[in-house]
């Protein structure tokens, strides 16, 4: 199986054709991470409040524990400072549910912004070149094949002129030439039909 022709002007249009399909799947890799760690500074604002709501709710249950060793008022004054502690807690959760959102939307939308713009180059870039792929292996089994020479001299004749006018044409014209059975004429032709394909006789 040959992935790349041998002609040289199609065989480099193939490599730039790869060259720009690799380059557009990484620079949308690379701004699809730029783009995740911009959404992500968004959980700062979260990280901070669950910080400061976990300190806020250790220090206010450790003063409701030293309240609570107060003679006679000791439960009055715990009471109060372990539901403000609970309710710290609750802030703490707040901003652990903040960074916890803002994560997931910046999965999904790194997500895709990879997908979209990959599958779009794919699209465009590989079915072209599978396509040469298999033609070009199908060109290699029928020109190997019995008879294979004269289908691709009978392929090149169906195609443009122009192509032909390089071909020294026998008398009476290569169609003429090639229902005779001229070797030279279906070498000459096959050649043709195989260049246009980006390979050489």
């Amino acid at each position: 199986m040959r992935l790349y022709a041998q002609t040289p002007a199609r065989r480099n249009r193939q490599v730039l054709a790869d060259l720009i399909a690799a380059v557009l799947v990484a620079a949308a890799v690379w701004f699809a991470l730029a783009v995740h760690e911009t959404i992500m500074l968004l959980a700062e604002p979260g990280r901070k409040v669950e910080s400061s709501g976990d300190s806020l709710a250790t220090e206010l249950g450790n003063a409701g524990d030293a309240a609570s060793n107060v003679p006679l008022v000791g439960d009055l004054l715990k009471k109060p400072l372990q539901s403000a502690a609970d309710a710290s807690t609750g802030f703490a959760d707040a901003g652990a549910s903040l960074q916890h959102t803002v994560s997931q939307v910046a999965d999904l939308t790194a997500l895709a912004l990879i997908v979209i713009p990959v599958a779009f180059v794919l699209l465009l870039w590989l079915p072209p070149r599978l396509r040469w792929i298999r033609r070009s292996a199908t060109l290699r089994r029928l020109l190997d094949a019995p008879g294979g020479a004269d289908l691709l001299a009978l392929r090149a004749l169906a195609g443009p002129l122009s192509d032909l006018e390089a071909l020294a044409a026998p008398p009476g014209g290569l169609a003429d030439a090639w229902r005779r059975g001229d070797q030279q004429v279906i070498a000459d032709l096959s050649g043709v039909a195989l260049r246009r394909a980006g390979l050489r006789p």
